[in-house]
């Protein structure tokens, strides 16, 4: 989902309801973005509170490429990152992960083997069908094993674009609340669905009611079912008790649009880039009695921040033996100090550009390659810069393009070289890159190696289920990254 989805954010149709009443009883951020322009990359960051460079969600097969976790992908996240379910158990927290886990499907990657209790989802994205013979259909999982196939158990009808997925996963999240509620034990939910993700879907009750297409249907179901839950956890007479955040794990996905793409605002492409149509998230925070309503918050804020900011919440300290980049929120959240912090956008193994208080400077510009726009496929349509979204990897690293992003949020005018203006933030900016820089130490990348024979040709489960299927010949390869 991007910037511009929710009513709160200024999306003109209003079909966020709920959406829109969690921000007005808690906080706006306005300035809030993901660690990176792609999904696993992203939910990575979120779940170490560490870039992808340093947690290993990155190739090095090509310059400046993102890349995620395919069905195929023979990495994932490394035993040794420490992720937020494993500290929170320190706590006595009870896990659950309901949707997409996407940080490798292979069964040490398993999120039950990194601190979940429960699961119920799936591994990759929901693409297919397949035919189960040169490409596997994706497993759903409940907890250990396998419970069906997407297409084949769990429908998605591409024509209609129906499927009842979202409902499946509420009624998991709104059962593990009420299980959780009625033994007094302390939770952690991360409810990561992926309606609006291509192929978008909705249940038959939304589909046809948006102004804004399929696409709407599937934005309307998600604000619905997040009205449900947090009407759940009031009923309980727990929401004084628990903080709630929603965002987004990258912008929106310009290529699907018109039809299945959604709206970054007045902010410049989307997702895969790291403009910031690719990296500015809607986000809300909502934790009655506690947070005030109705508040706007100009803190920059980054998903890493809710690995950091549930430790603070839980009474416990990050990990003291690695560079964590995700800050503390609760002072910003609860007594609105705005903590001064840059806001760093990576793409693969290149740092393309940084953010300090309003001024953003790129080192390197790219939207993606002219062979690729020559096949249609083009992240920022009906959004040329000159100069900015270009089409081959341009270098910056002399003299960066600068943004003040207040004045111009679109990324439409930089600064000229030779203004005073331009000459005294730069000096700044390149204290706090070269201090970045310094502290660099990039993690083992996960996303370089590709194996067919590692699909989901058999799945834990499957046995039991009779949908085993024989995997080819094992022939490992650097995987191939356009973007």
């Amino acid at each position: 989902m991007g910037w511009g989805d929710l009513g709160a954010f200024g999306e003109p149709s209003k079909e966020t309801p709920n959406l829109d009443q969690m921000a007005s009883e808690g906080m706006l951020f306005l300035d809030f973005y993901t660690a990176n322009p792609l999904c696993s990359p992203s939910r990575a960051a979120l779940l170490t509170g560490r870039l992808p460079i340093r947690n290993g969600f990155y190739t090095t097969n090509a310059h400046a490429r993102n890349a995620y976790t395919p069905q195929d992908i023979v990495g994932g996240i490394p035993d040794s990152e420490l992720l937020l379910p494993e500290l929170l158990k320190k706590a006595g927290y009870i896990n659950k992960i309901i949707g997409k886990w996407h940080l490798g499907h292979r069964p040490q990657f398993h999120p039950l083997k990194h601190g979940f209790d429960e699961w119920f989802g799936s591994p990759n994205c929901h693409f297919g069908p397949y035919d189960n013979r040169a490409l596997p259909n994706i497993p759903v999982y409940r907890d250990w094993e396998m419970i069906g196939r997407y297409y084949e158990d769990f429908k998605i009808d591409l024509k209609t674009g129906e499927a009842n997925l979202t409902q499946i996963y509420l009624q998991e999240a709104l059962d593990f609340i009420s299980r959780q509620q009625a033994s007094q034990q302390p939770f952690f939910l991360y409810w990561a669905i992926d309606a609006t993700h291509a192929p978008v879907y909705a249940s038959k009750h939304f589909l046809g009611t948006s102004q804004r297409g399929l696409y709407g249907d599937a934005v309307r179901e998600i604000d619905d079912s997040i009205g449900k839950i947090l009407k759940h956890l009031q009923t309980l007479g727990i929401s004084e008790n628990t903080f709630v955040f929603f965002t987004s794990d990258n912008g929106a996905a310009l290529i699907s649009a018109p039809k299945q793409g959604g709206s970054n605002g007045r902010f410049l492409c989307g997702k895969q880039t790291t403009f910031e149509g690719g990296m500015r998230e809607p986000a809300i925070a909502w934790w009655p009695g506690h947070i005030p309503a109705g508040k706007a918050s100009h803190q920059l804020g980054n998903v890493m921040d809710l690995f950091t900011t549930s430790l603070s919440l839980a009474g416990l300290q990050p990990p003291s033996d690695r560079q964590i980049d995700g800050i503390d929120l609760l002072p910003a959240i609860l007594q609105g100090q705005l903590i001064d912090r840059p806001i760093f956008y990576y793409r693969g193994n290149e740092m393309m550009a940084v953010r300090v208080g309003l001024y953003k400077a790129h080192y390197w510009t790219w939207s993606n390659s002219w062979e690729e726009y020559g096949k249609g496929i083009d992240f920022c349509p009906g959004q040329n810069v000159s100069g900015v979204t270009t089409h081959t990897q341009e270098e910056h690293t002399t003299l960066p393009l600068l943004f003040h992003l207040g004045r111009d949020p679109g990324e439409k005018y930089p600064l000229s070289f030779a203004s005073a203006e331009y000459q005294g933030v730069m000096e700044r900016i390149s204290g706090v890159v070269q201090q970045h820089k310094e502290t660099m130490v990039p993690g083992e990348p996960q996303l370089n190696v590709c194996d067919k024979a590692i699909m989901n040709w058999s799945p834990p489960g499957c046995e039991k289920l009779g949908k085993c299927l024989k995997p080819p010949k094992s022939d490992p390869k650097k995987c191939f990254w356009p973007h």
